[in-house]
């Protein structure tokens, strides 16, 4: 299962990134791949209560490769970080399959008060650079959030997400490369 998974994860990023030469060398040197990989297993760890080894797995992680992603987040598959440095994603953000995220995207929460406080992503969400999501909102599927957008509203599938604060419009077929 777990050789399937990394499998999968390096097909993943050998599709979204053209810079991509070999399966080895994404293995080897891809620190957002390297970023997923630690946080299912302080994820694993985190859903077994083991809390405090998992946010130390979590931070280590997050040292060795520039990616903070907490442990209680959940995550789909096929989920690639993009040169993954500064990304942050909170305890209560979900994640779904397909998403992809480039560098200094935060998914971040705007209460201390416990319970939903991070971001919901679709299946098919791509987060340009800088981009900040902030608090319980949720992107419907096949959405994309352009760079350094700050979103603070829920929006419905097929988004085009753009601008402080963002404004949602509806995505268009042709949607230019530029606005990831």
């Amino acid at each position: 299962m777990a050789f399937s998974r990394t499998r999968e994860d390096v097909a993943t990023a050998r599709r979204r990134d053209p810079a991509t030469r070999s399966a080895l060398e994404v293995w080897l040197t891809y620190s957002g791949l390297h970023a997923i990989w630690g946080h299912r297993l302080s994820h694993r760890l985190w859903m077994s209560r083991l809390y405090l080894l998992a946010r130390i797995i979590s931070q280590l992680t997050r040292f060795l490769t520039g990616v903070e992603i907490h442990p209680g987040a959940r995550i789909g598959r096929r989920f690639f970080i993009d040169h993954g440095m500064g990304v942050v994603i909170g305890e209560t953000a979900v994640i779904g399959d397909d998403v992809m995220l480039y560098h200094a995207v935060t998914l971040g929460g705007t209460t201390s008060v416990p319970g939903k406080r991070h971001p919901t992503l679709g299946n098919g969400v791509v987060v340009g650079t800088g981009a900040s999501i902030l608090g319980p909102v949720v992107i419907g599927p096949d959405s994309v959030v352009g760079a350094h957008a700050v979103v603070l509203t829920d929006a419905p599938a097929g988004s085009l997400l753009t601008g402080i604060p963002a404004t949602v419009r509806s995505r268009t077929r042709h949607t230019p490369d530029f606005y990831i």
